[in-house]
């Protein structure tokens, strides 16, 4: 059963892809690869998508900062109609503002060299895509009303306390070892009035 998701930083000369891991928590780079033509890059996306179980693609959707759709915007969606041709499983646009300098960003902190940031900052930026992308599906998941795997982990665990046994939040069972040790290291006086 496919359960990963697969994302894409669609550029001009470069194309960006990250996955997803199959409880779809975190997003991890996977490859940059140099684009040929159209009808291979799509082949190649679609091989991806088959050795990797992937169930949903998330293609960045290249916005302006004001939220008009970019000047590539054109290429993109010929890109999406053909790919969307060649693969079997769905396709979301997602907005990928400020994802590429956020990823050149990150490379430059990880002292990164020039040269290896150029092959890096796709598959990065794409990371960065599909991680808003994952955090965006968990939020809207919980607001619906669906619990969380922390939650689901959290029940399970839960400790239950007797009813006949009242819980006092003000005693501290430490506090008497507190004071045993500070009083060992000086800070206190042996002295019980002070």
């Amino acid at each position: 059963m496919p359960s990963r998701i697969l994302a894409l930083d669609y550029g001009t000369k470069r194309i960006g892809v990250a996955l997803s891991d199959e409880l779809k928590w975190t997003a991890q780079p996977l490859e940059t690869f140099e684009r040929r033509a159209l009808d291979w890059d799509v082949a190649h996306i679609a091989a991806l998508i088959s050795s990797h179980d992937v169930e949903r693609v998330v293609l960045g959707f290249p916005l302006q900062l004001d939220g008009r759709p970019g000047p590539a915007v054109l290429a993109m969606r010929v890109f999406a109609e053909k790919l969307e041709a060649g693969i079997s499983v769905p396709i979301v646009l997602w907005d990928e503002r400020m994802t590429t300098k956020a990823a050149e960003d990150l490379l430059i902190a990880a002292d990164v060299s020039r040269k290896k940031r150029k092959g890096a900052v796709d598959r990065v930026a794409a990371a960065i895509l599909l991680q808003s992308y994952l955090e965006a599906q968990a939020s809207s998941s919980t607001l619906n009303g669906a619990t969380s795997a922390v939650d689901e982990i959290e029940e399970a665990w839960a400790i239950e306390v007797p009813s006949d046994q009242s819980y006092d939040a003000t005693r501290n069972p430490h506090r008497n070892h507190r004071r045993r040790r500070d009083r060992r290291n000086g800070r206190l006086p042996d002295d019980p009035m002070g």
